[in-house]
C-alpha cells in the first residue's frame, strides 16, 4: 500500500507516519530525510544535492523525484508513505508519473483536517525529542516529569524556531496557495479521505486505520 499524508503544517503528518511504519512496517519518505541522507551517501543524486544545499538554493522537483525513484526502485514491493511531497500539483503529476512507469499504485491520499486557530494554539506548545523526534505538547502531551522521552529514553527537546504565531501564519498563507489544491486534484481522482487532524494521537491514527481499510 502506498500513501500520501496531505495536511498543513502541524497538522501531524510526521507523528501519524510514524504510526504507520511501526503498525504497518511501512517506509516513510520525508522529503528533508531524503535530502540529509542523500547529501552524505556519496551518490551522484547525493553530490547533486550537495552542490544544490551549499549554494543555498532550492532543490529542484526533478531531484526529489530522483531521490523517490532510488527508494522505488530500491524496495520494488515496499510500502511507502510520501510525507511532504508533493506539495504542489507540478509535484503531483511528476510523482504520478514516476508511479506509473514503475507500475505502483497510489492507494489513498489521507487529507488531515485541522482548525487554524486551534492548530496555531497546538503548535506554539510543541516540543520534539531531539534524539528520535517524538513530539510533546505543553497543553495536550506535556514531557514526562522524569524529563525523559517515552520512546527513546532522550532528556533533550528543542522546539523549531519557526513554531511560533507568526512563521506559522506564513507558512499556513504558503500550503493554502500551493498545497492545498492537491485536496481537490486527489479527490477527483476518487483518492482522498478526510480526517480530522487534530484529535489524540491515538484517535487520529485510529482514523487513519480506518480510511485505509
Amino acid at each position: 500500500m502506498n500513501i500520501i499524508l496531505l495536511g498543513p503544517p502541524g497538522a501531524g503528518k510526521g507523528t501519524q507516519a510514524r504510526r504507520l511504519v511501526e503498525a504497518r512496517g511501512m517506509t516513510q519518505l520525508s522529503t528533508g530525510d531524503m535530502l540529509r541522507e542523500a547529501r552524505t551517501s556519496g551518490t551522484e543524486m547525493g553530490q547533486r544535492v550537495a552542490e544544490v544545499m551549499d549554494r543555498g538554493e532550492l532543490v529542484t522537483d526533478d531531484i526529489v523525484i530522483g531521490l523517490i525513484e532510488e527508494k522505488l526502485e530500491a524496495d520494488p514491493d515496499g510500502s511507502f508513505i510520501f510525507d511532504g511531497f508533493p506539495r504542489t500539483l507540478a509535484q503531483a503529476d511528476a510523482l504520478g508519473d514516476l508511479l506509473d512507469r514503475h507500475g505502483t499504485p497510489l492507494h489513498c491520499v489521507i487529507e488531515m483536517q485541522v482548525d487554524d486557530a486551534a492548530l496555531v494554539a497546538r503548535i506554539t506548545a510543541r516540543s520534539t525529542c531531539a534524539s528520535c523526534g517524538e513530539v510533546y505538547n505543553d497543553l495536550t502531551r506535556p514531557i514526562p516529569d522524569d524529563g525523559k522521552c517515552v520512546v527513546c529514553g532522550g532528556t533533550e527537546f528543542i522546539r523549531r524556531a519557526d513554531d511560533n504565531e507568526e512563521s506559522l501564519k506564513t507558512r499556513l498563507l504558503a500550503y493554502y496557495k500551493q498545497t492545498s489544491p492537491l485536496i481537490g486534484y486527489y479527490y477527483a481522482k476518487g483518492a482522498l479521505k478526510s480526517v480530522d487532524g487534530l484529535g489524540e494521537i491515538d484517535a487520529v491514527a485510529a482514523a487513519i486505520e480506518e480510511a485505509l481499510g
